[in-house]
């Protein structure tokens, strides 16, 4: 009876510690998404990479200052980062979403997608406690790091190698 007592409760432990790890360490690689795009609303979605280099998931808020001053640190370096596909999403609405886009002109840049995640699914799938957080895959679309609140440019530029 002690037997199947201790494998009951290591099967329900396996389970629960499971449940804790979150999907995208469960899971990987890049996941499927859909998001609406900056600045008409079309749908981006895991197909639409360019996946030349790695990717970088930047999940923020429009109005969260370590977020703007993230957006100003990967500007200033974007010369650095061209080689990185970096996707800026925010679960906020489009209105906000845009005022960003426009304040920080990130038309300007072509590795740089910000898009709007409607159905809230960023947030879920890497379990996000603070913004910005940041979410590195590597060219074949293996995770590879992940960063949360104020981060150096230089933990990055490692990290994206």
């Amino acid at each position: 009876m002690s037997v199947v007592l201790s494998v009951t409760f290591l099967s329900l432990f396996a389970q629960v510690n499971n449940n804790e790890i979150p999907i995208y360490l469960r899971f990987p690689t890049i996941p499927a998404f859909m998001v609406y795009k900056a600045p008409d609303s079309s749908a981006f979605t895991r197909e639409n990479l360019k996946r030349k280099g790695p990717v970088m998931f930047f999940v923020f808020s429009p109005e969260c200052s370590h977020c703007q001053h993230a957006t100003e640190m990967i500007i200033k370096n974007i010369k650095t980062l061209s080689h990185t596909e970096i996707v800026m999403v925010t679960y906020l609405p489009y209105d906000e979403m845009m005022g960003f886009y426009k304040k920080y002109q990130l038309n300007r840049f072509p590795n740089i997608t910000v898009a709007r995640d409607a159905s809230f699914f960023f947030p879920t799938f890497y379990k996000v406690r603070n913004f910005p957080s940041y979410y590195i895959y590597d060219r074949r679309g293996k995770f590879k790091q992940f960063y949360e609140g104020d981060v150096d440019i230089n933990q990055l530029v490692i990290a994206l190698k």
